[in-house]
């Protein structure tokens, strides 16, 4: 059974995508619609979609570089340090440093280990590690 909710990310190049999410970061393809130019992968129960914007596309208007203006993912990692490490070795802009900080979750606090990095499109990756 598929996450409930599955972000579907468009990608200028789906080879170069599926290195950096794959290769560096760790996930792994679940399945892939080549002729589509598509990929639906996963890391440790975080899922997304990467696809080419060819034929069929859902676009509110222009897709424009970066491609991920205005949102960033967050994604619950064992480790915050290795995947920034990871990240910086593949050449992804870090856009914040690993940080601890507290947040509040109604009254509890809740403390993270997190920093984020930016993927070859412009998406903003959080890992975010409870510390």
């Amino acid at each position: 059974m598929a996450a409930a909710l599955v972000p579907e990310l468009y990608v200028r190049d789906l080879p170069r995508s599926l290195a950096f999410y794959c290769d560096a970061l760790g996930f792994r393809i679940v399945y892939q619609r080549s002729e589509e130019h598509f990929a639906y992968i996963e890391r440790a129960g975080a899922e997304l979609m990467l696809e080419e914007p060819a034929g069929r596309t859902w676009l509110a208007g222009p897709l424009e570089a970066p491609y991920g203006r205005g949102v960033n993912f967050q994604i619950a990692v064992e480790d915050a340090a290795a995947l920034r490490d990871a990240a910086l070795a593949a050449g992804a802009p870090l856009m914040m440093d690993l940080e601890e900080r507290t947040y509040l979750r109604d009254d509890e606090p809740i403390r993270v280990r997190q920093c984020v990095v930016q993927d070859p499109d412009g998406y903003l990756l959080r890992f975010s590690e409870l510390v």
